[in-house]
């Protein structure tokens, strides 16, 4: 009895919501719905970065307070010694691990894909070991390591260049980099390892070319989009942390996260706001600039294969 009610009020739900004006409303009612979501999603995506940018041109050094429009912060921040010091810091380490990441990492890509699948899963289990660590577990391991090869091998943890006037160099920072970031490259490429050709390579060997000359001029341009994918998440987990890169710097050594923590209670300069709101202009059109560059290959090929050139 209950079942056949149920059934029964299914069936007149059903044939409500199929005639033509409740099915219009509905159409209607859930397009508005899609749209307030959507905006209300880049709202809360986006509104931290506009208010940083509003700050960055507030001529007011306190943030609840806004005096009008300038650009005096975006000058001041090459005035300010302490805060350029940190923004090379932070640049120079990113580069660097970012450079070094990649290369390491598309190579590991390269030799995990060569593997079988058995392995291949062990070896892609262990790699996300460090993405799924918590950073402060990561920073603290990171730390006792150190300490232990310091004592071993003292001259190599040495800060370089020592007496530098615009950066500083901290090797151990720049490894603990490499380590959570290379993980990143490694998954960005093995995609696109298992999107190409498996014969390929023995192709280009066929055609008597040396390994590495077969993996550089054949497998690695194949590849680009996931070795440029990951460079981007590398930079970008490299450029903002903190917790790992405080625990591993020793104390000597400041990036634009630790300048900010250190600030955490006193009055900050809103160079720091000109500082992020430059980054993030910078980043957006470099990524335009690939976008547009990338639709226009693809243009190219589309008109040469329609052609048949």
């Amino acid at each position: 009895m209950m079942k056949s009610t149920f059934t029964r009020l299914s069936r007149q739900l059903t044939l409500f919501f199929r005639r033509p004006k409740v099915e219009k409303v509905v159409k209607v009612f859930s397009s508005i719905f899609k749209n307030a979501f959507f905006f209300l999603m880049m709202f809360l995506l986006y509104m931290p970065i506009i208010v940083i940018a509003i700050q960055s041109l507030n001529d007011s050094m306190n943030v609840n307070r806004f005096e009008g429009w300038t650009l005096r912060w975006y000058l001041e921040m090459f005035e300010d010694a302490e805060l350029m010091v940190a923004i090379s810091n932070t640049l120079v380490t990113a580069f660097l691990s970012t450079l070094i990441a990649t290369v390491f990492g598309t190579m590991f890509a390269i030799g995990i894909h060569s593997l079988n699948k058995k392995a291949r899963s062990r070896m892609v289990f262990l790699n996300q070991i460090p993405i799924l660590n918590a950073d402060v577990v990561t920073g603290l391991s990171l730390m006792l390591i150190f300490k232990v090869l310091m004592n071993v091998f003292p001259d190599i943890f040495v800060p370089f260049p020592a007496n530098a006037l615009f950066f500083r160099i901290s090797v151990t920072v720049l490894l603990a980099h490499v380590y959570f970031s290379l993980p990143y490259v490694v998954l960005s490429v093995l995609p696109k390892l298992s999107e190409i050709d498996p014969n390929l390579y023995d192709a280009a060997l066929d055609l008597g070319s040396k390994p590495f000359d077969a993996v550089m001029r054949v497998i690695v341009p194949a590849i680009k989009a996931g070795i440029f994918t990951g460079m981007l998440m590398a930079f970008t987990m490299s450029i903002d942390d903190f917790v790992i890169t405080f625990f591993t710097s020793g104390g000597n050594f400041d990036n634009v996260s630790m300048f900010v923590y250190g600030k955490v209670g006193k009055l900050m300069t809103p160079s720091v706001y000109a500082y992020n709101t430059f980054l993030t202009l910078s980043v957006v059109v470099i990524l335009v600039i690939a976008y547009v560059q990338s639709a226009r290959k693809q243009k190219k090929l589309l008109l040469a294969h329609s052609t048949g050139k």
